[in-house]
């Protein structure tokens, strides 16, 4: 991750409504909070029970930014993708919409969807996943 990442990254936090956000990559970590309060981190479930693992990287798709997801280009048409679809590199999986824009969200490498996370029309926090997938 470059610095200009990192700084648009921030810019992003500061136009949302999201109070905290923390983005784990494979040797780096940053959270970010509103009002310098820090969020408690979860705790374990209880009875012993282990907590569920979180997704390894480069199995989920996330949103890059907060915003409406769409799963079509428009409401009387097919979504981009569904549950056991496969795509290619660069093609389009879902529509992000912020401020009235449209952001495309597309594939990171040939893959096959597994699984649609989140429903037509529902809200995405930024890095929240929006499809689980298996590269091909």
């Amino acid at each position: 991750m470059t610095n200009q990442d990192i700084y648009d990254l921030i810019a992003c936090f500061d136009r949302s409504t999201a109070q905290t956000m923390r983005l784990s990559l494979q040797d780096f970590t940053i959270e970010l909070t509103r009002g310098g309060a820090r969020v408690p981190e979860a705790a374990a479930p209880a009875g012993g029970a282990e907590p569920l693992p979180a997704p390894r990287a480069g199995e989920t798709i996330t949103a890059p930014l907060v915003g409406t997801f769409y799963a079509a280009p428009a409401p009387d048409s097919p979504p981009f993708v569904t549950a056991g679809g496969r795509v290619k590199k660069g093609e389009t999986v879902c529509l992000i919409e912020a401020m009235k824009m449209m952001s495309e969200v597309s594939a990171p490498c040939d893959c096959v969807i597994e699984e649609v996370v989140k429903a037509n029309g529902e809200l995405a926090a930024f890095g929240e996943p929006l499809f689980r997938y298996r590269p091909c």
